[in-house]
């Protein structure tokens, strides 16, 4: 069987290996493909798809946009999407400003207290990635204020604490809307991670799917047997793709692994394939190139 992964994170967002280790990282893992799906950004794609062509293993071009739906933050996957279009990189600067401006409010914030933070010692521990608070987390983790970073999530960084600071959000619905504008495949991440009811769910589905979703993660690290027939009944009501990822980060999230997730994953290159087709049937798709 041909193994995939369509859920990656490299350090241009919150994930611990660089494009190019991800490649070599996932070759060793003895996958034939993988998207790099980091968050509002597709800085390591170059890095990534340069390596791979160097690699017997397919790069797939991914991104991870964190949206607002009824106050939930909803995550589109999108997938596959024509990533050197002279237009992309223009049309997702929005939620690259919004991420630049609320880490500075953290810093700001942060800084006020007496944290010693400041946006030059972020850029020497962390580089020009796209900070997420998961990097704000390795930082107080790194200079003593908290022991782990899911104790800088409980007690500074998580909704609700003293440096949570919301960014501006659109809707996913645009979000399908801009990845059917370069020919990609939006994708619901991460299903259960929302904590909807299974009303709240089938509605949030039908929104969707009449917007253009094409696919929705049904294989996620750490999903039941049960959780995964539950979602894959979903997904062929709503005549959606079936979709799935790891969500690897690296050493941030040292219990995930590429390909394989907590040891549940084994994703054929089928679903790949059940992905594009959707794509090619789809009243939404655009042949832009």
């Amino acid at each position: 069987m041909k193994r995939i992964d369509l859920h990656v994170h490299s350090n241009q967002s919150d994930g611990t290996l660089s494009p190019k280790e991800l490649v070599r990282h996932a070759l060793s893992c003895g996958l034939s493909a993988f998207a790099l799906t980091d968050h509002d950004n597709i800085n390591g794609l170059t890095e990534a798809i340069k390596e791979a062509e160097h690699c017997n293993v397919e790069l797939i071009p991914g991104i991870e946009f964190s949206t607002e739906y009824h106050g939930t933050d909803l995550h589109i996957v999108g997938l596959d999407f024509n990533w050197n279009d002279p237009d992309f990189l223009p049309s997702v600067q929005f939620y690259q400003e919004e991420r630049l401006r609320r880490n500075q409010k953290i810093i700001d914030k942060m800084a006020a207290d007496g944290i010693d933070i400041s946006w030059p010692q972020m850029e020497e521990s962390f580089g020009n990635a796209m900070w997420t608070r998961a990097h704000f987390g390795r930082y107080l983790v790194e200079h003593h204020y908290v022991e782990s970073i899911n104790d800088a999530f409980t007690r500074y960084l998580g909704e609700g604490c003293k440096y949570f600071i919301p960014r501006q959000k659109v809707s996913p619905f645009e979000v399908i809307a801009l990845l059917h504008r370069f020919g990609g495949i939006p994708v619901l991440a991460h299903p259960f991670q929302y904590r909807f009811t299974d009303e709240e769910l089938r509605t949030l589905l039908k929104s969707l799917k009449e917007c253009g979703l094409l696919g929705m993660e049904v294989y996620y690290s750490g999903y039941t047997h049960k959780q995964e027939e539950y979602l894959l009944a979903l997904a062929s009501e709503f005549h959606l793709a079936p979709s799935g990822g790891s969500d690897f980060h690296g050493t941030n999230k040292p219990n995930i692994s590429l390909g394989s997730g907590t040891g549940n994953l084994q994703l054929s290159y089928d679903l790949l394939d059940g992905l594009r087709h959707a794509r090619a049937t789809s009243s939404h798709f655009s042949r832009r190139s």
